[in-house]
């Protein structure tokens, strides 16, 4: 990745969560917003995404408490070893939440035994050895990662970390079973936001374009 990508990486995350700071998010209000998305009818899966510290200070008796009674499906803590996540996925477990951990290109055999092991829902793979963030390309080596995840498991694979366009998505689709993508989302709404456009909008806008245009294509059967 060269300087200037990792920047611009940098200066997204960084905006983003001063934004979102400064508007007011914390984690009950995330709560709150399952519960009123729940309450319009959608049904679609939600995961909630933090670091584990937020959770800690709630309590994670409480957080999973909370998250499964508006009914989110699960959790995503980066920073949470899975080797130390047991009081959290007990926890989840008792109120329907799968725990969802991450893989990278280079974790260990082992730890790709632990994580497919104690994974539910889906496992994330991270698609580099290095930080999110928007790229024009993807690794060589992201087929022969995930068929080495895939031989531990048949739970779905998901891919994220550098996913922008849509010859990645339909790259991916034929190897993995989703995608996950931020940082290229947060750059579509940045810019709706400078130009006084729909934010909402745009980001609609931007997930349609990164459809493959052979959907068919994206396997769902866990298998390659």
């Amino acid at each position: 990745v060269d300087v200037l990508t990792v920047d611009r990486t940098a200066e997204t995350i960084q905006a983003a969560t001063q934004i979102s700071l400064q508007e007011g998010t914390t984690l009950p209000r995330c709560i709150s917003a399952v519960e009123e998305v729940r309450s319009r009818g959608v049904r679609t899966p939600l995961v909630l995404m933090s670091y584990y510290n937020p959770i800690l200070r709630y309590g994670v008796e409480r957080f999973a408490g909370a998250a499964g009674r508006v009914r989110a499906n699960g959790f995503i803590v980066p920073d949470l070893p899975p080797e130390e996540s047991a009081t959290l996925r007990e926890a989840g477990q008792a109120n329907g939440l799968s725990g969802i951990f991450l893989l990278t290109p280079n974790s260990t055999p082992e730890r790709v035994a632990l994580v497919t092991d104690i994974s539910e829902g889906f496992v994330y793979l991270v698609s580099v050895t290095g930080i999110t963030g928007a790229r024009r390309s993807i690794s060589t080596d992201l087929e022969s990662f995930i068929r080495r995840v895939r031989e531990k498991t048949s739970l779905p694979l998901a891919v994220g970390f550098g996913i922008s366009n849509p010859e990645q998505v339909s790259q991916i689709g034929r190897l993995a079973d989703g995608v996950i993508i931020g940082s290229a989302l947060i750059d579509r709404v940045n810019l709706a936001l400078k130009s006084n456009s729909d934010p909402v909008a745009a980001a609609g806008k931007f997930l349609a374009e990164l459809q493959p245009p052979r959907p068919e294509t994206i396997h769902t059967s866990g298998k390659p």
